[in-house]
C-alpha cells in the first residue's frame, strides 16, 4: 500500500495551481442525470472520489468520456437505471446526491447509504424530510429508497444547517411542480456552484449563498451545456497552511480569495503574512507562528475540513491554542497521530487544547481520514527528521497529485509502495 515519506524542515517557494472543487464536483456530476442530454464539465479534479462517481454514472447507464485529465463529457440521454446498489458507493459520502438526481428526473431512486471518512454519523434525516415534503415516499435502512408519482414544490425548514441536505433537496426540486423554498440552508461556495450549474442547465434557483433558497421547478432542462467548476477552497487552504507551517514564500493561484477569508484571517492572527490578489494569494512565513483560538463552523466561518490541518500548524505555535469543532462530533480522532510526533494536545469532547512545542519529531503516522491525512503531511513538513504517512488512500480521495505539487515547491516528499526505512 502506498505511503508518503517526508523529510521535514524544507521551506517552500514558488507557485502552485489549485484544482477544481471536489465538493462541488461530487454533487454536480450526479446532477447531470437530471438532463436527457450531454454535459461537459471542466476543471474536474483528478482525485479518487471523482473516479468513484464517474464509475457509478457509467454503471447507471450514462456514457462517460474523459476528454482530458480535468474535463469529462457525460451523456445521460440513454436508458438510466434507478437502482445504484453497488459496493463502490460505500467508499464515498456523496452517494446520496444520486438519490436527488434520480428522484428528480425519474420519480424513483434506490441507492446504497453513503460511506466515506469515518469521523461521525452522517444522518440523512433532513434529506428524507425534504423529499417527503415534496411528496415522495422514503425509506432508509442500508439502502435509501425514494419514490414519487410527482414531486411538488414545498416549504422546507432544515432543523440544522446541512450541506448535503441543502444540495440534495435543491437537485430534486429543479424539475418539481411549483416553488420549493428551503430555509436555514448551508451557504458554502460549492453550494452556490451547484446552483449555478443547475441554472446553466435551465433551472430556476435563487438565493444560493444566503439563508433561503427558492427553486421554481421547470418542465425540462437543456440538452447540452459546458460548465467550469470553481477552485477548491479546501485545497487552497491546505497549501496556505502548508506554506505557513514550513516557512517560505508561496503564491497560490487559481483561487477565489473571498472563499478563503476565514482562513486568511486566522493565519494573519498567527502573524503570517497573507497577500491577496484578484485570483491568487501569497503566503510569506518564517515558520514561526503564535497561538490562536478558533471554532470550526459552517461557511462563512472557519471550515470544518480545515480544522485538522490548522491543529497541525498550531502544534508548534508559541503559546496554548484552543480549537472547537462546531460541525462534527468526532473529528479529533487524528490527534493520537500528532501525539506520536511529540504534539501536546488534550481533547475534551468537541474542544482541543494545543500547547505549542518547540518542534515535532518525525514518526510513522496514519491518515485516519482525508483532511486528517493532509494534517499529517503538514505536520511532517515542520518536523525534525523523517515522517512516514500511511493510509494515503484517504488523501488521494480529495487532493490532486498532492505530493507532486508539494515537491515542486521544494518539499522533500516521496510516494513509495514498498517498505521503507527513514
Amino acid at each position: 500500500m502506498d505511503k508518503f515519506v517526508i523529510n521535514g524542515k524544507n521551506k517552500l517557494y514558488g507557485e502552485v495551481d489549485i484544482s477544481g472543487a471536489k465538493n462541488a464536483a461530487v454533487a454536480i456530476l450526479p446532477a447531470v442525470l437530471l438532463t436527457r442530454g450531454e454535459c461537459t464539465i471542466e476543471n474536474i479534479p483528478d482525485v479518487q472520489d471523482i473516479n468513484y462517481i464517474l464509475d457509478v454514472l457509467s454503471l447507471l447507464g450514462a456514457k462517460v468520456e474523459r476528454l482530458n485529465r480535468n474535463t469529462v463529457r457525460i451523456d445521460a440521454s440513454g436508458k438510466i437505471n434507478t437502482v445504484a446498489d453497488y459496493e463502490i458507493l460505500n467508499h464515498m459520502r456523496a452517494s446520496y446526491y444520486i438519490v436527488g438526481a434520480l428522484l428528480g428526473r425519474f420519480g424513483k431512486a434506490e441507492v446504497s447509504m453513503p460511506g466515506g471518512c469515518n469521523f461521525g454519523e452522517r444522518p440523512v434525516d433532513l434529506h428524507k424530510k425534504g423529499f417527503e415534503a415534496m411528496g415522495a415516499k422514503v425509506s432508509v435502512s442500508g439502502v435509501f429508497k425514494a419514490e414519487a408519482e410527482h414531486l411538488r414544490g414545498a416549504n422546507i425548514y432544515l432543523d440544522t444547517v446541512s450541506v448535503g441536505a441543502t444540495i440534495n433537496i435543491m437537485i430534486a426540486a429543479v424539475l418539481a411542480d411549483g416553488m420549493t423554498v428551503i430555509e436555514n440552508v448551508a451557504r458554502e461556495p460549492h453550494i452556490v456552484d451547484v446552483a449555478n450549474f443547475l441554472n446553466a442547465m435551465g433551472g430556476d434557483i435563487k438565493g444560493a449563498g444566503t439563508d433561503v433558497i427558492r427553486i421554481n421547478g421547470v418542465k425540462e432542462l437543456k440538452d447540452s451545456i459546458t460548465y467550469t467548476l470553481i477552485p477548491d477552497q479546501i485545497e487552497a487552504g491546505t497549501f496556505m497552511v502548508a506554506a505557513a507551517a514550513a516557512g517560505g514564500n508561496v503564491l497560490i493561484k487559481n483561487v477565489i480569495p473571498k472563499h478563503l477569508e476565514a482562513i486568511s484571517a486566522k493565519l494573519e492572527e498567527m502573524h503570517i503574512e497573507v497577500q491577496e490578489f484578484s485570483d491568487s494569494i501569497r503566503i510569506i512565513s518564517s515558520g514561526i507562528t503564535d497561538k490562536i483560538n478558533l471554532k470550526a463552523l459552517p461557511y462563512p466561518g472557519f471550515p470544518t475540513d480545515m480544522q485538522p490541518i490548522a491543529v497541525a500548524l498550531l502544534t508548534t505555535a508559541r503559546g496554548t491554542s484552543m480549537v472547537t469543532e462546531g460541525v462534527w462530533e468526532s473529528r479529533f480522532q487524528y490527534v493520537d497521530e500528532l501525539r506520536r510526533m511529540g504534539a501536546h494536545i488534550t481533547v475534551n469532547g468537541r474542544m482541543a487544547v494545543i500547547e505549542g512545542v518547540e518542534s515535532l519529531t518525525g514518526a510513522t503516522v496514519n491518515a485516519t481520514d482525508l483532511r486528517a491525512g493532509a494534517a499529517m503531511v503538514v505536520a511532517a513538513l515542520m518536523a525534525d527528521g523523517c515522517t512516514t504517512v500511511r493510509s494515503i488512500k484517504y488523501i488521494d480521495r480529495g487532493y490532486e497529485h498532492f505530493e507532486e505539487k508539494l515537491r515542486a515547491l521544494g518539499a522533500d516528499i516521496q510516494r513509495v509502495s514498498d517498505p521503507y526505512e527513514c
